[in-house]
């Protein structure tokens, strides 16, 4: 039996506060190499014979952490037409397999799952790498990862006051739903107004070129990049890397290859990653460093919750099985 989890089923089996472990002790075994996990392929989809553009890009993604009962295989589609069709940019289902026999056992609705686990990435990141207190957020960007930033972030750590910029009116809409689920947000018109005085900088675009300039950073702020994950994409200028003390990344060797890090003349070699620092290994040294954490994502990350969110389910007896 495969036990079929919709949307609204991982809703109500998924917690922030409670994902925000997992995804740690997920990337500390990653860190260890303690996982299994693939290149994940991706590739254009939707070309037509008589247009070379595609309507979007597929990717697959599968993953298995060392001891786990399952070991998960994703499905997304990213289409950034969706947006003028009220659809999610991102799309994505997980399924899961037992890892002692390799029979299907779940299928999940993954974006959710993606947007949370996307989302504990900030939370981490503010809770390890940023400036003591009450933390100052601005975010570039105003879709639905925008607003799972700050929430994981506010999860994790107490968020004084969240500033929006998009180059859109979904800026003010964004701000609006921070704001009804009881986070101080506004809209900002500038990425200047956004950055100034912010102690940690969240990019969620899918922007090719920079969304703010580092020369606007105050000294001790974290930068999150969250949203390049290829050669063409890129959030960050050459100035924020210039300035920043040091870089860390979720997958050094895939952050290496996309645009933010290739146009900054970053090496491979010169990244940390993000497991040292929720390890203790190597973190923020003074209050004047500028830090900065890169992240493609991993399916590690998606196993791991994957799972975790499939046990609840089974707990809470949520879902619907079906016969192979």
């Amino acid at each position: 039996m495969v036990r079929i989890l919709s949307e609204s089923a991982v809703r109500d089996c998924l917690s922030l506060s409670e994902l925000l472990p997992v995804v740690r002790e997920a990337f500390e075994k990653q860190g260890r190499g303690e996982v299994e996990r693939p290149e994940r392929p991706h590739f254009p989809v939707g070309a037509g014979l008589d247009d070379p553009d595609p309507n979007g890009t597929g990717l697959v993604m599968a993953a298995y952490l060392h001891g786990a009962n399952y070991y998960a295989t994703k499905l997304v589609g990213v289409f950034e037409g969706n947006a003028q069709r009220g659809l999610p940019t991102v799309n994505a289902q997980i399924a899961l397999t037992t890892a002692d026999t390799g029979l299907p056992v779940g299928y999940l609705e993954g974006t959710r799952i993606t947007n949370a686990r996307t989302g504990c990435i900030g939370g981490l990141a503010a809770t390890e790498l940023a400036l003591d207190g009450p933390v100052t957020l601005a975010i570039l960007g105003a879709g639905t990862q925008a607003r799972w930033q700050a929430r994981a972030i506010a999860a994790a750590t107490e968020v004084e006051s969240v500033r929006v910029y998009s180059p859109s009116d979904s800026k003010a809409s964004c701000a609006a739903d921070l704001r009804d689920e009881g986070i101080q947000a506004e809209a900002v018109d500038s990425p200047k107004t956004a950055v100034s005085g912010a102690t940690v900088v969240v990019t969620a675009t899918t922007s090719e070129e920079p969304v703010f300039s580092g020369a606007d950073l105050e000294p001790g702020t974290l930068v999150v990049a969250i949203g390049a994950y290829t050669a063409e994409m890129r959030e960050l200028d050459a100035t924020t890397f210039d300035r920043a003390s040091r870089v860390f990344a979720d997958v050094p060797e895939e952050v290496a290859e996309i645009g933010d890090v290739l146009d900054a003349d970053v090496e491979a070699d010169e990244l940390f990653t993000f497991s040292s620092a929720l390890e203790g290994e190597i973190g923020r040294e003074n209050d004047d460093e500028i830090l900065v954490v890169e992240s493609v994502g991993s399916a590690v990350l998606d196993a791991a919750v994957a799972e975790h969110v499939f046990e609840r389910a089974k707990e809470a007896g949520v879902g619907t099985e079906v016969e192979l």
